[in-house]
């Protein structure tokens, strides 16, 4: 129990802990939050989640719950469970359960009604919902299960069933893709990208691990994360950025950190990027620079129509004959409107906020520097000797006019018989 000894270890303890809240992947794992708010994260979501699918089940006795995906997704409370339909035994499906986020802003109504709109969008780059349904606190959408995985699973050569941590978190071997792929692959989610904005749909939520592999096709997942109001995988980063203060500029700012990840093979160290290491092409690193740099973050996000003319993917030839379908309702899509608005200010309020706490603790930090602390101390004896001065010549004044008078009698320094002494009045003027 010596102090010193425990001293130093708190300061170790808060060292690693610095450590891994900085990790992107490990600060948003169950086990983390669990740790530091045992009271918020003591639920067993897993448990909920099969609670919530084996209730749905009861009135759709077609599918069945083959088992659990432990772990593969990042969310804690989103849970996947690999499923097979009764009379086709041999094909295999992947159901996702979600509850509600703090960005939900629909109407239980609208919200229902476009999660059960999603298995009708047919886009060659989005991938397709087999079923979904929803109540007042989640959703469930069932997926074709994907052996090949995802285009994070493709970087990391990592096998899609195991936990995200271990296919992630600390890679063997970091290797980028070949030049032609990151082309296709990122014209191909540029494109879908901007038919959801044209379509006013919010997204929000591009991330490698939401972008599924069909051969040489990405195709776009999780397009009910924003309506279900969940946070983006990248948040912590654009949230420090007023400049990203829409889903559009999100979209942008999240396609950098995806191109970048393609490129070589891991997320970037910290965001804003200063400089980017070797491409296989300038042309990436143009793209990289218009979205990840101080520069980008500072001035603002391209659209993706810009993106779109950029040497990089402008001669990139897309050959999917698909054509695009995704019908919505006008009276959705004022309510889609509307809740994009709400998403988009809940954010600007969090930017606002995180500039306000950087401001104070910058202003702190400078004001309890060895510097500040000098400098204040420097200023301190300056005003104490010149308040010295000051001083003395107010007494040799008040000598010299009591002998000028001849009598005794004190007599007003400002008044006509005794002018004020020209030193002193110009000297001190700018104190």
């Amino acid at each position: 129990m010596d102090r010193e000894f425990i001293a130093e270890r708190q300061k170790g303890l808060q060292n690693y802990l610095n450590v891994i809240t900085t990790n992107h992947i490990l600060s948003n794992c169950e086990l983390v939050k669990k740790f530091l708010d045992p009271n918020n994260y003591s639920a067993n979501y897993t448990e909920i989640a099969l609670q919530h699918v084996s209730m749905f089940f009861r009135s759709e006795p077609k599918w069945e719950v083959v088992e659990p995906l432990k772990d593969i997704g990042w969310r804690i409370r989103k849970k996947y469970f690999l499923m097979k339909i009764k009379n086709q035994p041999k094909e295999r499906l992947v159901l996702s359960w979600a509850d509600l986020g703090p960005d939900k802003y629909l109407s239980d109504k609208d919200f229902q009604c476009l999660i059960k709109l999603l298995p009708s969008c047919l886009h060659p780059y989005i991938y397709r919902v087999t079923f979904a349904t929803a109540n007042e606190s989640s959703a469930l959408l069932i997926r074709m299960f994907n052996e090949k995985g995802t285009l994070k699973d493709l970087i990391y050569k990592a096998k899609p069933k195991d936990p995200f941590l271990k296919k992630y978190c600390n890679p063997k071997k970091v290797q980028g893709l070949e030049l032609q792929q990151i082309k296709t692959y990122g014209r191909q989610v540029l494109e879908v990208l901007k038919f959801l904005h044209d379509k006013g749909f919010p997204y929000g939520h591009l991330h490698a691990s939401n972008v599924m592999l069909d051969g040489d096709t990405c195709r776009l997942l999780d397009l009910e994360n924003s309506l279900l109001g969940l946070p983006s995988f990248y948040r912590s980063y654009f949230s420090q950025f007023r400049k990203i203060n829409t889903l559009e500029s999100v979209d942008v700012h999240c396609f950098g950190h995806l191109l970048y990840e393609m490129t070589y093979g891991r997320p970037p160290d910290s965001v804003p990027v200063d400089s980017f290491p070797p491409a296989p092409s300038m042309a990436v690193v143009a793209v990289l620079e218009s979205t990840l740099s101080c520069e980008a973050c500072k001035n603002g996000m391209p659209t993706v129509s810009r993106l779109l003319q950029m040497p990089l993917f402008s001669d990139v030839l897309l050959t999917t004959s698909e054509k695009p379908q995704f019908k919505i309702p006008t009276k959705l899509k004022e309510a889609l409107r509307i809740a994009k608005e709400c998403i988009e200010k809940r954010l600007i309020e969090e930017q606002k906020q995180i500039h306000q706490h950087r401001r104070l603790t910058r202003a702190q930090s400078h004001h309890g520097s060895e510097e500040e602390r000098k400098r204040r101390k420097i200023l301190a004896r300056k005003k104490s000797k010149r308040s010295a001065v000051e001083n003395n010549e107010e007494h040799s004044a008040k000598y010299s006019n009591s002998n000028n008078s001849g009598s005794g009698a004190s007599s007003p320094l400002t008044s006509p018989s005794s002018p004020t002494p020209p030193s002193t009045a110009v000297e001190h003027a700018p104190f």
